[in-house]
């Protein structure tokens, strides 16, 4: 009787699966409604079959320890958390987050449980950074990497390192034991050889697996001991200690009384122990999936496994498109037209009008010409800046750099996807770590004459508006000089180099800045690049002196302070240069967070704080950590135009109405359009423990391309421009898979106006 019952509510859950555009995500939250109707004791007034349920009024609000509904989403899940508060007017409580987020906040909320469990230390857990992660790992096992244990033909070692930790994610990801981590790798991985006078020798390359699983074994318990976190450590512990705990059991069933996720094609196969749970104690889920989607696959994703839930619910298939999509009747033509090339002859399909190709010979040329058609739709008041996107499967600097200058001397604003520069590339942090280098001693290998140059061009800027007066005729408003640049620079480069060259005095131990008399014509500098100076020199004395005096807290002050005294000065800096300084402040305060954590546990094994100053500035200097801001609202009022690769944009999910494919024809579109970790197939869970074949490889590039293809025409709205250059940056030609595509197009003609 009790299984009778069980499989009655199951059945009441619900699985929505549909291509890109079907309107899965406003189902979902209809079905939310109506689940939020029937327990707050008002039935829906319109037939269950309707789909337009909008803000239903919702009576006899849940008090406020009913349980609550919680809600997943794969990205985007503020937006989504909005849109489930508009549609039940907040009258029923909902969580609403991404699976990562969960598991970390589950861990760390639960954090006590697990010190019992696994006899841990009673300590507050702390979450490392990918890049601070990757850091302390290259530590720890640099007696292992020094002897070439783990050393593999054509791979340098931080790629080693970072491979070895992604087997960590991967295996935890998927529900797997790290102890297994070298068994599966050595039953999917095919031996390589190579040839010494014509003789086969076996490549010792898998010699390494049971390595990485001992070391990978040590970094999970050296973590633990010191109550470090990173999300393969998370997702391990939630699946394989937290979640089969009966006391955590007890307070999950407790706290949700209903389950949705929007995507489910992006999760790892651990959320479906989670939701299995869920749905075993009788919890009512809601599921939706898009067998297009899948852009995780390759990374910690396993579309296949999370929809074997469909089997436990109700299913509903939703197939109209939006009406602005060219998928619907693009999409099958496309993909036949791409995977049949050899088959199936370019002639053999027209695409219409709306769809045109863009071909030139060099790829500087392409660059120039995309951005003049894009220039004369939005001139021309065909299109909005904010609808276009332009696509590529690999964004480079010279591209983006490019396209960013053309639209911009044309008042049209870009929005960069994901844009993730190293953070050393910013001239004001360089400018910064460089500063850490003059106040704390014993740096003097880390500053050399150049940067001391660069830095104080930076720290004299003065923000627009903020403009010495001195030789202004009275008539002319200062206003003016403002507008011609954002910054008024008051030590130039030349100057800056006159000061080096004489003012700049290199010591190992304690590399300084000379009095300005210490140049003999220090009168050619002029007095505002001279009292520029002084504030800089006076500046680093006053730190140092209290520095001495112990009165400075630690490193992240003497940023904090630069950045007050010779950045901010209450002005409105650059978004780039506020996303730089932010992410800088964050990654300081995080590194300095660890480093008194590893000293609290072995502090005779630490390094000085001037050593771990040092450390800390090679570490950004290597390019290991990028600036990815959190996404704000700072375009214009005429939008923005979306720039970034497939990958970026398909995790976005943005759709507009003009799309440019940029470079049309790269072999990338096939092999690398979207992230791929190493071993990644290997940790699916229907894969069979067998080695992973160039067949198999070349199955999951034409699987990946078809998904590509489909989801990005669904997500186009009326035009469609591929953009084609015959020789690549290289100069070698290209003759990727999509060029089919560009031959069955007419080009656009620069001399017929645009339709």
């Amino acid at each position: 009787m009790k299984r009778e019952q069980k499989k009655a509510v199951q059945a009441d859950s619900i699985w929505i699966t549909g291509p890109t555009r079907t309107g899965k995500t406003t189902r979902l939250v209809e079905h939310l409604c109506r689940w939020v109707q029937g327990k707050t004791g008002e039935r829906g007034r319109k037939s269950p079959n309707s789909h337009k349920i909008q803000n239903p009024k919702i009576e006899n609000p849940p008090l406020p320890t009913s349980p609550a509904v919680l809600v997943f989403a794969a990205n985007g899940w503020v937006e989504l958390a909005d849109r489930i508060a508009t549609a039940t007017q907040s009258a029923y409580p909902a969580q609403t987050t991404t699976p990562l987020r969960f598991f970390r906040d589950e861990v760390i909320l639960f954090w006590p449980l697990l010190i019992r469990q696994l006899n841990l230390r009673a300590q507050f857990p702390l979450r490392l950074r990918p890049e601070t992660e990757q850091e302390l790992a290259t530590q720890l096992w640099r007696p292992e990497l020094d002897a070439g244990i783990l050393r593999q033909e054509g791979v340098s070692e931080s790629r080693i390192v970072r491979r070895t930790l992604d087997l960590l994610q991967l295996a935890a990801a998927s529900g797997t034991p790290v102890e297994d981590v070298p068994r599966i790798l050595e039953a999917g991985m095919l031996e390589e050889w190579e040839m010494e006078n014509g003789n086969a020798l076996q490549n010792p390359t898998s010699k390494i697996y049971p390595y990485m699983g001992e070391l990978l074994l040590r970094w999970r318990g050296w973590c633990l001991e010191r109550g470090l976190l990173t999300y393969g450590i998370i997702c391990e512990l939630y699946w394989r200690h937290l979640l089969p705990d009966a006391t955590y059991q007890q307070h999950l069933t407790r706290r949700y009384g209903a389950v949705m996720a929007d995507d489910v094609d992006e999760y790892p196969a651990i959320a479906r122990y989670l939701f299995d749970f869920l749905l075993d104690q009788g919890t009512w889920g809601a599921f939706t999936c898009n067998p297009n989607g899948a852009v995780r696959l390759g990374l910690d994703a396993d579309p296949d496994f999370l929809t074997g839930l469909s089997s436990r619910c109700q299913v509903e298939t939703l197939t109209q498109q939006a009406v602005d999509s060219l998928g619907s009747s693009l999409g099958q033509p496309a993909v036949e037209l791409v995977l049949s090339t050899f088959t199936l002859p370019p002639s053999a399909f027209i695409f219409p009008e709306s769809v045109r190709s863009i071909q030139t010979i060099s790829r500087a040329q392409l660059l120039r010409e995309t951005a003049e058609v894009i220039i004369e739709g939005v001139k021309t008041q065909q299109v909005q800046p904010q609808d276009i996107a332009v696509i590529t499967p690999g964004l480079d600097a010279i591209a983006r750099y490019s396209l960013i200058e053309i639209l911009n001397s044309q008042g049209i604003a870009v929005e960069s996807l994901n844009e993730q520069r190293p953070l050393a590339s910013s001239p004001t942090v360089r400018a910064l770590l460089t500063l850490l280098g003059l106040v704390y001693p014993g740096l003097g290998r880390l500053v050399d004459r150049d940067c001391v140059a660069e830095m104080l061009v930076i720290l004299s800027r003065q923000p627009a508006g903020v403009v010495d007066q001195e030789g202004i005729p009275e008539n002319i408003p200062t206003s003016l000089f403002s507008v011609q640049s954002s910054f008024s620079t008051n030590i130039d480069p030349v100057r800056a180099g006159l000061l080096v060259d004489h003012c700049f005095y290199p010591d190992l131990e304690q590399p300084r800045l000379l009095p300005v008399t210490a140049f003999p014509r220090w009168d050619r500098l002029g007095y505002r690049a001279t009292n520029a100076y002084q504030e800089i020199l006076q500046w680093l004395e006053m730190q140092k002196s209290q520095l001495a005096q112990r009165l400075i807290p630690g490193p992240v002050s003497v940023l904090d302070r630069a950045i007050q005294e010779f950045l901010w000065r209450g002005s409105n800096l650059p978004y780039d240069q506020l996303t730089a300084l932010r992410e800088l402040i964050d990654i300081a305060q995080h590194y300095w967070q660890v480093d008194g954590r590893l000293r609290q546990i072995q502090p005779n094994k630490r390094l000085t704080l001037y050593e771990t100053v040092g450390e800390f500035i090679q570490l950004l200097r290597r390019g290991t950590i990028s600036a990815n801001p959190y996404r704000l609202s700072l375009w214009p009022p005429g939008g923005a135009i979306t720039l970034g690769t497939i990958f970026q944009y398909r995790f976005n999910r943005r759709a507009h109405r003009w799309h440019f494919w940029l470079d049309a024809g790269s072999p990338l579109w096939l092999s690398s359009g979207e992230a791929l970790r190493f071993g990644a197939p290997l940790f699916l869970k229907d894969w069979p423990e067998r080695p992973w074949t160039a067949e198999d490889g070349i199955q999951a590039d034409e699987s990946r391309l078809q998904r590509i293809l489909l989801d990005l025409l669904s997500r186009a709205g009326e035009r469609l421009f591929l953009c084609h250059s015959e020789l690549a940056v290289n100069g070698q030609e290209q003759t990727g898979p999509v060029l089919s595509l560009v031959n069955a197009c007419v080009p656009l003609n620069a001399e017929i106006a645009l339709t």
